[in-house]
């Protein structure tokens, strides 16, 4: 694949990569779904053990513990350095082969990696992999992204078009669909002439699409329900306003 120090600051590293969707190694084991998957595959109690190997500079492992820090101030997710005894652990490592990770835990040693620099320009990135790394796949292949998204097939560079498989099931604990979520491909990923390959239907979020910036509140609410952040919270008895709607909450927010 292309070295990522090759590609322009103004598209998402991750999604440019050789890999499922761009940035996730799959396994044949892995039951999929949208947005999260099976229990088998969350982290107990939210706790992910982690190593860093490889040759980080100094800047590189702020941007990594500063992503860490913003799980820990708005979730109960804690990402932790490992200790000996633990077996099932993230190695976050910089190779030269761009930005990608496992989605969801696998067990045993789990590589993430973060090409550096490119990978680790701004946190977003970083987030959008540990995001991976808690379980979630890509917004724009959510079962129902229809109904909020066009994909423009005939921008997108041949033999990419799998990258936009809309995922047949969909687990996002009653979350809405998230145009400004970082799980978001950007309105041009993977496009081979520039223009456009995701169209959102309510036209003032397509400059939103793709962003790298923080954890959208959405996200946030939906890492909180994956991992019962909040102790007694059901799945499915929860509905939230969703960003463009002009609709009523369904129930209290929490």
């Amino acid at each position: 694949m292309e070295n990522m120090e090759t590609v322009k600051l103004s598209i998402n590293p991750e999604e440019v990569g050789a890999y499922t969707e761009g940035d996730i190694i799959e396994t044949p084991k892995m039951f999929t779904k949208n947005g999260v998957i099976s229990k088998n595959y969350r982290w107990p109690y939210g706790v992910v053990p982690y190593e860093i190997n490889g040759s980080f500079n100094h800047h590189d492992l702020e941007i990594i513990l500063y992503a860490f820090l913003n799980f820990h101030m708005k979730t109960c997710v804690r990402f932790v350095p490992r200790r000996s005894n633990e077996t099932d652990y993230i190695s976050i490592n910089n190779e030269k082969s761009g930005c990608w990770s496992y989605v969801g835990r696998q067990g045993g040693k789990q590589n993430i990696n973060l090409e550096s620099p490119i990978c680790l320009i701004n946190p977003g990135t970083a987030l959008h992999e540990l995001m991976h790394v808690l379980g979630f796949f890509h917004e724009q292949n959510r079962q129902e992204r229809d109904d909020f998204v066009e994909i423009q097939y005939e921008n997108i560079r041949e033999g990419l078009e799998n990258n936009f498989k809309r995922r047949s099931r969909t687990a996002a604990f009653n979350v809405p669909y998230d145009y400004s979520s970082i799980m978001h491909y950007s309105s041009t990923a993977f496009s081979h002439n520039g223009q456009p390959t995701i169209v959102a239907k309510q036209p003032e979020f397509n400059y939103i699409m793709g962003q790298r910036y923080a954890l959208s509140s959405l996200d946030i609410l939906k890492i909180n329900r994956m991992y019962n952040c909040y102790g007694d919270l059901r799945s499915d008895d929860k509905e939230v306003k969703p960003i463009g709607s002009t609709s009523a909450p369904t129930s209290k927010p929490l």
